[in-house]
C-alpha cells in the first residue's frame, strides 16, 4: 500500500498577523542567534503589539542536541501554552519538533498549535516529519521518524532568508537539490513524490544560482524557499537514502554542515547508485536520466543522461565555491582513516539509508567514503 499526506498547512508570505488573534500563551522557540540580532522580533514584535503572553527559548546553537531538547521541554512544560512558534533554520526547526514530540508525550500539551517559520531555504523541516538530533557523548545522529513531528503551519516568506550570506544560501540549497534527488529514487518514491521531487529539482536549477549571486532577488529567494519545501513533502512521504546517511555520519564527527556534508557526498553517491562504475548500469541510471530529461540534460544513452546528472550536481558544488572532497573541508587523511570504520557503521544502521534504491554493504559505504575523500570518480 502507497500512502501520501501533507498534513501541515503551508503559508506563502506574511500571514503571522492573522494567526496571532487566536493566541493566548506563546512558546517561541528559535536559536541564539535569532535571539541576540533582534531577527525574532519578526515574532516577539508582533505578540507584544497583540498582548499575547509569551515566552522564548533560545538555548539552541549548532546542532540540536538531547540537552537542548531536554532543557526547552522543561520549559514548555512549566509554561503550558496553547501555541509554539519556531522561527530559525533546520536546527532550531528540528530542536523544537523533538521538544513539542517529547512535551506531548510527558504532559497535558496534545491540543498546542505548532507553526513553524524557517529562515533558511534548505532543510524543509518545516513539512517533514523527520528530525535529527545529536548525542554529543556518542557523536552520533539520531533521526526520529514520526508524523506528529509535523508542524500544523508552516509559513513560508522569502523576506526572511534575503540576509542569508552566500555561503548559507550554497549549503542550504545543494541540501534542497540532495533531498529532491534521493526523494525521486527512493524506494518509497510515488507518483505524488515524484511530482513534488521533480517541481523541487527544477526550481532549484531555475533560481538557485540567483539566489546565491543576488541575495536581494525576491523571486529567487522565494522559489527557493517554495522548493526547499516542495522538496521536504517529497522525501517525508518517499524517503531519503545513502547520501543523508553517510552525511549524518558524516557531520557529526567532523562537524561539517549538512547540506555540504550533503554536496559533498552527492556525485559520489550517485554514481555507485547508478552502477557508473559496474559493468552493467542500475534502474537508479534510468531515475538520473529522466531528471536529467526533466532539466534537458539527456542524451539518448542512458549512461551519459545519469553522468549529466552527476555533473550537474558537481558543477553547482564548484560554482559556489563549496569544498568537492572530504579533504578539501579540512578533514586529514590521519582524521578520516580513524573515523571510517565507526562512520561506514553508523550510516548503515540509519534509518534513511533503508530507502537507498540500490542495496549497499559496509564495504560499499567505505568504497564511497574513500571516493568522497580523494575526489576520485568513474
Amino acid at each position: 500500500m502507497e500512502q501520501f499526506g501533507v498534513r501541515t498547512r503551508i503559508v506563502m508570505g506574511d500571514g503571522l498577523d492573522a494567526m496571532i488573534g487566536r493566541m493566548k500563551r506563546v512558546f517561541v522557540v528559535t536559536d541564539s542567534f535569532m535571539a541576540s540580532s533582534g531577527k525574532a522580533d519578526y515574532v516577539t514584535a508582533r505578540l507584544d503589539k497583540a498582548r499575547v503572553e509569551y515566552t522564548v527559548f533560545s538555548d539552541i546553537s549548532g546542532e540540536p542536541d538531547i540537552g537542548m531538547v531536554t532543557a526547552g521541554t522543561s520549559r514548555m512544560l512549566e509554561f503550558e501554552p496553547d501555541t509554539v512558534i519556531c522561527m530559525g533554520g533546520g536546527a532550531a526547526i528540528d530542536a523544537a519538533k523533538a521538544i513539542v514530540f517529547v512535551a506531548r508525550k510527558a504532559g497535558d500539551s496534545k491540543a498546542v498549535e505548532f507553526i513553524a517559520i524557517p529562515t533558511t531555504s534548505g532543510t524543509g523541516s518545516e513539512v517533514s516529519r523527520f528530525a535529527v538530533i545529536t548525542d554529543k557523548d556518542k557523536g552520533v545522529k539520531y533521526p526520529l521518524v514520526d508524523d506528529s513531528l509535523l508542524p500544523d503551519v508552516a509559513l513560508l516568506d522569502a523576506r526572511l532568508v534575503e540576509s542569508a550570506p552566500p555561503s548559507v544560501t550554497a549549503d542550504t540549497g545543494i541540501d534542497v537539490f540532495t533531498h529532491a534527488v534521493e526523494a525521486f529514487v527512493s524506494t518509497g518514491r510515488n507518483d505524488f513524490t515524484d511530482a513534488c521531487a521533480e517541481k523541487a529539482i527544477k526550481l532549484v536549477n531555475h533560481y538557485l544560482m540567483t539566489a546565491y549571486k543576488n541575495p536581494g532577488d525576491l523571486k529567487a529567494r522565494q522559489g527557493m524557499h517554495n522548493a526547499s519545501c516542495l522538496a521536504g513533502i517529497a522525501f517525508s512521504n518517499a524517503g531519503l537514502g545513502l547520501n543523508h546517511g553517510m552525511a549524518h555520519a558524516m557531520g557529526a564527527r567532523f562537524h561539517i554542515p549538512h547540506g555540504r556534508a550533503n554536496g559533498i557526498l552527492l556525485p559520489y553517491v550517485m554514481s555507485f547508485n547508478a552502477g557508473c562504475a559496474a559493468e552493467k548500469l542500475t534502474p537508479t541510471a534510468k531515475r538520473y536520466a529522466q531528471i536529467s530529461r526533466l532539466l534537458r540534460l539527456d542524451t539518448s544513452n542512458v549512461r551519459q543522461s545519469a553522468l549529466n546528472m552527476i555533473r550537474t550536481a558537481r558543477s553547482f558544488i564548484k560554482r559556489m565555491n563549496m569544498p568537492s572532497t572530504i579533504e578539501a573541508a579540512g578533514v586529514t587523511k590521519e582524521q578520516f582513516e580513524a573515523e571510517l570504520d565507526a562512520m561506514a557503521a553508523a550510516a548503515l544502521a540509519d534509518s534513511c539509508t533503508a530507502s537507498n534504491p540500490q542495496p549497499v554493504t559496509l564495504e560499499d559505504i567505505k568504497a564511497v567514503y574513500r571516493k568522497a575523500f580523494t575526489g576520485k570518480l568513474p
